[in-house]
């Protein structure tokens, strides 16, 4: 797969940081997609295997034109595909993904967002308007929640399929492995099933953490709540990222963690499904 950096230019605001671009992507949605790795990430995922994306100063500065012409440079590979918009956390950066994404739709370009929905300002189920609970977000201040809510209807109206990361169901577990709470997550997802949004479920399976039939089945009787579920990918755990921990100086804390093997990947999936089907 083949990445390239972003040019340095000097901007008005620090929130359009971009870490870098894949141009042949094959796992981040339909067909053969040009994928922009955004900069800055809320949660600390203890198994992310992008660790460097994490602190959103740490970015290159790009414009959506500059993105949408690096597209349009090989737009012949991309005829079933599109741009995905990943991370890091591309919510994070609520404004400029939605100008991009407007762009893309502009130039009939399919827009996928992989998100892990923790920007979600509200615990909202497509009924209860009045429910609200904002999050305290690392590096983020409580002011400027006021109207994301809305930012995000904006979003949605660009965004053809939504690839949501649920990291884990049970609340406590959760903060222990993202350093953050679930509700917001899953109120969007809540969210996208009251507004018809197609999502694919991603959700990846760690050995002692999420490969645990418990958690699994109740995954499985959440997402069967929800109509617009068109894929469930269950991603095996590996290490593979842990050379960056090294290389950055960081603890990787799931080091003497196995990595899932594809039989253990099926079992997960079955008990899933399983609950899915009740």
């Amino acid at each position: 797969m083949a990445r390239v950096s972003v040019i340095h230019r000097k901007r008005r605001t620090t929130w359009e940081k971009i870490h870098s671009l894949e141009t042949f992507g094959t796992v981040d949605g339909p067909g053969v997609r040009f994928v922009v790795f955004f900069q800055g990430c809320p949660m600390r995922c203890q198994y992310c295997h992008n660790p460097d994306t994490w602190k959103i100063e740490d970015g290159e500065e790009m414009t959506a034109d500059e993105i949408i012409d690096r597209f349009e440079r090989n737009r012949s590979f991309y005829q079933t595909g599109g741009i995905t918009a990943t991370g890091g956390e591309p919510m994070l950066q609520l404004d400029f993904l939605t100008e991009l994404f407007t762009k893309a739709k502009e130039k009939g370009i399919h827009t996928c967002l992989d998100t892990s929905g923790i920007m979600f300002p509200k615990k909202h189920t497509g009924t209860d308007q009045n429910s609200e609970r904002e999050i305290s977000l690392t590096g983020i201040s409580e002011n400027m929640a006021s109207d994301r809510m809305e930012k995000i209807e904006q979003l949605m109206s660009v965004t053809d399929l939504v690839m949501l990361d649920i990291k884990h169901i049970n609340d406590e577990e959760h903060q222990k492995l993202t350093g953050q709470p679930n509700s917001n997550i899953l109120a969007f997802a809540k969210y996208l099933d009251s507004i018809g949004k197609p999502v694919w479920i991603r959700h990846v399976v760690v050995p002692g953490i999420t490969f645990d039939e418990k958690e699994l089945m109740e995954l499985g009787l959440f997402l069967k709540t929800l109509r617009n579920v068109e894929k469930l990918e269950v991603l095996p755990y590996h290490s593979m990222g842990k050379v960056k921990y090294d290389n950055l100086g960081m603890d990787y804390v799931l080091k003497d963690t196995p990595q899932l093997t594809k039989a253990e990947a099926k079992e997960a999936e079955h008990i899933i499904r399983a609950a899915m089907e009740q």
